[in-house]
């Protein structure tokens, strides 16, 4: 059966991972390891900062990140150390609401893809773990790309990679539900569609506005 194109002409679903698919959050590991609030939003704010781990989503090396951080901060070792040591513990799970989303879609015939910020290092253990991952036609994870969201390359990489599954596949054919605004705000600059995703009953409702079967 072919499911015909949204009124919006919406031809796929792109899905961020983390805050819309998977409850990661470095507080699963810190709140046990540093018992002071104060101390604790300090360390990863400044120390363990999303900065820094971002730099390995975009493809620095998890060894290279944490020698760095350890050099700079040697007295923090151990605590820097059990950042990527105890990385699994920090991937909770998933997100039920969202991945309900997903499969609705995904049973309706709409294609749905990924696009993630996540380092190539620890990203095969989600995809060995979780099976909703196996929904997507295709993801792009930016560890292996080495570059991130926000930056225009990784969605030209990945306009271009879906494209090869939806012929002829144009910006404005695709929305995107992402937890972090500017991310959102990235890909509308260069025409898709996007959901800033606030909780998964918002984020249905501004589906089915453009027209998708959830």
């Amino acid at each position: 059966m072919t499911i015909p194109t949204p009124t919006s002409g919406i031809r796929a679903v792109v899905f961020d991972f983390g805050g819309v698919l998977f409850d990661w959050s470095p507080l699963h590991v810190y709140r046990h390891l540093i018992a002071d609030d104060a101390e604790r939003h300090h360390f990863l704010t400044h120390i363990c900062s999303p900065d820094w781990n971002i730099r390995q989503d975009g493809g620095r090396t998890l060894a290279d990140g944490t020698a760095l951080l350890v050099k700079e901060h040697p007295q923090h070792e151990s605590l820097i150390r059990a950042f990527y040591d105890r990385w699994k513990e920090m991937l909770r799970g998933p997100l039920d609401e969202g991945v309900a989303l997903l499969k609705e879609l995904h049973a309706k015939q709409v294609p749905v893809f990924g696009l993630t910020n996540w380092s190539a290092e620890t990203f095969p253990y989600a995809r060995d773990n979780y099976d909703f991952l196996n929904l997507f036609l295709d993801i792009v994870v930016s560890g292996e790309e080495k570059c991130i969201k926000p930056d225009a390359e990784i969605y030209q990489i990945a306009l271009a990679r879906y494209g090869r599954h939806l012929a002829g596949l144009k910006p404005n054919e695709l929305v995107f539900i992402d937890d972090v605004k500017k991310n959102i705000e990235a890909a509308q600059a260069l025409g898709w569609h996007g959901i800033h995703h606030v909780d998964a009953e918002q984020t249905r409702e501004q589906l089915q506005a453009l027209g998708l079967p959830v």
